[in-house]
């Protein structure tokens, strides 16, 4: 075990995605990932090297931006046809030593709702927390709701965040709003502007094209954020309405703009995640046919115990 070389990247990728096919994971995340974290969060990606091929790794780090001190984070993915060789409890092992190093008192570490991964973060001594339900959407069979540019409610007009290049801050304030209003764990506060530039803006993934954004009267009040990972597959990143504007239908509205941009790009697959208790986007989500594909747990591990 040891830490990832950016020569890991490509390797890396690949275990990640066949243990979570539904995320947008490229070597190019993964490097991006690593040298532009925040030198406050501690980040470190952990690798797991078996007959010099990587079987796993971890992402370990602390929640910097979070209003109470001690809280940190472990994601740990072992390929499948290395579990049970111990690769996975080597690499928890050591986040949890390096995360006490570093005085945290709680790791939260999300889990597959599997059998094999269940049992595992049990043993661990982790306690489950909340849930995720990701969801996958066909978009080559799916018919998605049509669009009428000619029937946008009066004073909306639709964009996308590549129209913002020159000023993104708007959406920065938009985005700062509604992530204080997502469910979790980990109260946070709002990234400062630069910050969000780096981690949010230019992120890798981040596809401005196919990010739809509604604004009324001049205002950003809508948006629905895309990931894309050139093979074809589509996350959202986030879909939010400011508080002034909710209820108006104008998050249906930025995704189904936003999905009918990505279909046309050739996206296949659409997946989106939410909080198990996020009951109007999991509406929202059903609404455009988004079927279950896989439920996650939120675990967490006193450290100081």
């Amino acid at each position: 075990m040891r830490d990832f070389r950016a020569a890991d990247a490509e390797a890396v990728a690949a275990a990640r995605r066949s243990a979570f096919p539904y995320l947008v994971t490229t070597p190019r995340t993964v490097v991006w990932a690593v040298e532009s974290a925040p030198v406050e969060r501690h980040y470190r990606l952990l690798v797991a090297e078996a007959d010099g091929r990587v079987v796993g790794t971890s992402e370990v780090g602390v929640f910097h931006d979070g209003e109470e001190p001690g809280l940190a984070f472990a994601n740990t993915t072992v390929c499948a046809e290395a579990r049970g060789l111990g690769a996975g409890s080597a690499l928890v092992t050591a986040a949890e030593g390096y995360l006490a190093g570093l005085g945290a008192a709680k790791v939260f570490a999300w889990t597959l709702d599997e059998p094999y991964a269940v049992t595992f973060a049990e043993r661990r001594g982790y306690r489950r927390g909340r849930s995720s339900r990701i969801q996958r959407l066909d978009l080559t069979a799916t018919a998605l709701p049509p669009l009428e540019a000619d029937g946008l409610p009066d004073g909306v007009d639709l964009r996308t965040a590549a129209d913002f290049a020159d000023d993104p801050r708007p959406l920065y304030e938009a985005d700062a709003e509604c992530t204080a209003d997502e469910p979790g764990d980990v109260t946070t506060t709002p990234l400062p502007y630069a910050e969000w530039l780096a981690s949010t803006w230019e992120h890798p993934a981040l596809d401005r094209e196919l990010t739809s954004v509604a604004v009324v009267d001049g205002v950003v009040a809508s948006y629905s954020v895309a990931h894309t990972d050139g093979r074809g597959r589509y996350w959202s990143g986030m879909t939010g309405t400011l508080r002034a504007f909710r209820g108006r239908g104008l998050a249906k509205l930025t995704k189904n703009d936003s999905l009918h941009r990505a279909r046309s790009a050739g996206c296949r697959e659409a997946y989106t995640g939410n909080d198990g208790d996020n009951g109007p986007m999991l509406a929202v989500n059903k609404w455009f046919g988004y079927e279950p594909a896989v439920n996650e747990w939120r675990y967490f591990r006193d450290l100081s115990a």
